[in-house]
């Protein structure tokens, strides 16, 4: 079944960028599209944990490193069943986190030094607990492919409104304004819609079983209403909106408008579901 996402988020994706490669360039712009969109199809699958960890300056951890996060996320995954990621360190002062990798075989879990410092051990077990989760159902390889291609489709746009009032674009250009606006405005949103229809229901089904996880649900909502209150107060030093999904918390602050377009469910929400999960697990002990 996953997999079965996967190719219809290729499709869906390809399909945008060989709109706008039509728009720009008729046949040929569909070509070098279509050569385009296999090449990230292609870098997605295999690299696209890699690239994603080397934008932010991830840091490989070793055991020696941090000995106590190594014991908790080993014995999160003897439970979640699934081998051991490579663990990284992101040199951000905001508490976050995210997990990446095609597979549980490749697979690889990410926090910022914000987090270790802001949240104790049983928050901190908490946000790993949820990151496993993300691996276990098999989501990060959703979540890398469309980071991946949304990266893409908005570089691509960007460049075709500088081609536009520069007038480097096809013939067709001014037979085909609605063409044009598609590719210039239309299009960075449906890859936007794309990422939001599959992060909000991940982000809560991880939620939930990665509390099941580390047999704690309020260690989770704990985590999470910590790190909203201070990342509202600590300015945000990394961040990019193709990417902001694979984060447990949105790193970019979504005003106004752009709240409409938000990446993750509610922080209250999610705290919602998580007491909820606490108070029916009281009930049987």
């Amino acid at each position: 079944m996953k997999t079965l996402q996967v190719g219809l988020l290729m499709v869906v994706m390809t399909g945008i960028l060989l709109s706008i490669g039509n728009v720009f360039g008729g046949h040929r712009g569909l070509f070098i599209m279509l050569t385009i969109s296999l090449v990230i199809n292609w870098v997605s699958y295999y690299y696209s944990d890699k690239i994603v960890l080397s934008m932010y300056g991830a840091k490989p951890i070793s055991q020696s490193d941090a000995p106590d996060l190594y014991q908790k996320v080993e014995m999160l995954c003897s439970r979640a069943d699934i081998p051991m990621p490579k663990l990284y360190i992101l040199p951000e002062q905001q508490p976050n986190a995210f997990a990446t990798g095609r597979s549980p075989q490749y697979a690889a879990v990410a926090v910022t030094q914000g987090l270790l410092q802001v949240c104790d051990s049983r928050e901190v077990e908490g946000v790993i607990a949820h990151e496993l989760a993300h691996i276990r159902n098999r989501d990060t390889l959703l979540m890398t492919v469309v980071a991946s291609m949304a990266s893409a489709i908005m570089m691509i746009a960007h460049m075709a409104r500088w081609a536009a009032i520069f007038g480097g674009v096809g013939r067709d250009r001014d037979n085909n304004p609605l063409g044009l606006l598609f590719a210039i405005i239309v299009a960075p949103i449906a890859a936007t819609m794309v990422q939001l229809a599959i992060s909000r229901q991940r982000e809560f089904y991880a939620d939930e079983t990665g509390a099941k996880l580390a047999g704690d649900p309020m260690g989770l909502a704990n985590a999470l209403v910590k790190i909203e209150q201070v990342s509202q107060r600590q300015p945000v030093g990394f961040g990019d909106p193709a990417t902001a999904h694979m984060f447990i918390m949105n790193p970019l602050k979504a005003e106004g408008f752009a709240g409409l377009f938000r990446t993750h469910p509610s922080t209250k929400q999610r705290v919602m579901k998580l007491r909820e999960m606490a108070s029916l697990d009281s009930l049987y002990q």
